[in-house]
């Protein structure tokens, strides 16, 4: 099948275990593509198990950008990823070939597709609200958030993201919840959907992380451990690595590690299908079914 002319963004979305990076790839040598992550966690050097990075054996000789930026120490940012993710799509369009994004991280990819404008931050008031929470506890923050915008505090369910929403009023006099934007593409984009069987997913993911395990996890949160793992505000927070550590201060064994890990992903999977399932721009495909290929590349001609 030909190349479209224009060449729009394609993204390649769906809840984790759906054979995103797969597709991906398969598009990419279609299309004559390059692959941009926008997997948050994918971001970081070293988190290459547990995030089921693709191997280089395994890109098939596919351009990927976007994948170890970070260091787990350092925070990931939507905003910085917005202006990255966007610096490399127009070389990609430069270089005359076509820019696949493919990742779960729902808000990361609506960064880079959407016409989206993000607050900025300031870290003394970030710090100070930081403080507060710990010293108040989340709900009187949060009553503070319905005071001045009550359609973020209907929103928001833990402590890191209300210290976010009042940190943009306080810093903007803006309510959090007027950054977000309509659903409205930055540049031409087809959004390709893969959704499972609801059952073959958690079995899936299931499976997933018992290869994980078995392809040493453990060993590769230690040495992550050791390199500062803790300290990082994202990267101690990714599925896996976070129930390995409770592991390795002995909070756990091997087995419990694996299952809060599995329950933990499957959580996760039910929020990604929430959000995409949310957005009516997106073209969902069975990501079994016969002809998948053909039928997303169809899809992709069409736009």
């Amino acid at each position: 099948m030909g190349v479209p002319a224009h060449r729009p963004v394609v993204a390649v979305v769906g809840p984790t275990g759906s054979g995103k990076s797969d597709l991906a790839v398969a598009v990419a040598l279609e299309l004559d593509g390059e692959i941009v992550n926008a997997d948050s966690m994918q971001f970081y050097r070293g988190m290459d198990i547990g995030t089921a990075k693709m191997r280089l054996s395994e890109r098939c000789g596919v351009p990927h950008h976007l994948l170890d930026i970070l260091q787990v120490r350092e925070e990931a940012s939507v905003a910085d990823f917005q202006r990255l993710a966007r610096a490399v799509i127009a070389d990609i369009h430069r270089r005359g070939k076509t820019p696949i994004l493919v990742g779960g991280s729902g808000l990361y990819v609506r960064a880079a597709v959407d016409v989206l404008e993000f607050p900025g931050t300031d870290p003394a008031i970030r710090l100070r609200l930081e403080h507060e929470l710990v010293e108040q506890g989340f709900e009187p923050l949060l009553e503070r958030l319905h005071k001045v915008d009550p359609v973020s505090a209907g929103r928001i369910g833990d402590g890191r993201r209300v210290v976010r929403a009042l940190e943009v009023h306080e810093l903007t006099g803006r309510t959090f919840s007027s950054f977000m934007p309509e659903r409205v593409y930055f540049q031409p984009t087809v959004q390709i959907g893969l959704s499972v069987e609801r059952p073959v997913l958690y079995r899936r993911l299931e499976e997933r992380v018992a290869r994980m395990v078995q392809a040493g996890l453990a060993a590769e949160v230690a040495g992550l451990d050791r390199d500062g793992l803790r300290e990082g505000k994202t990267a101690s927070r990714a599925l896996g690595y976070q129930q390995f550590l409770r592991m390795l201060d002995g909070d756990a064994t091997v087995g419990q590690a694996s299952a809060e890990t599995v329950a933990a992903t499957r959580q996760f999977a039910r929020r990604q299908l929430t959000w995409f399932r949310a957005d009516p721009r997106i073209s969902w495909f069975d990501s079994d079914a016969a002809g998948l290929l053909p039928a997303v590349l169809a899809q992709v001609a069409l736009t």
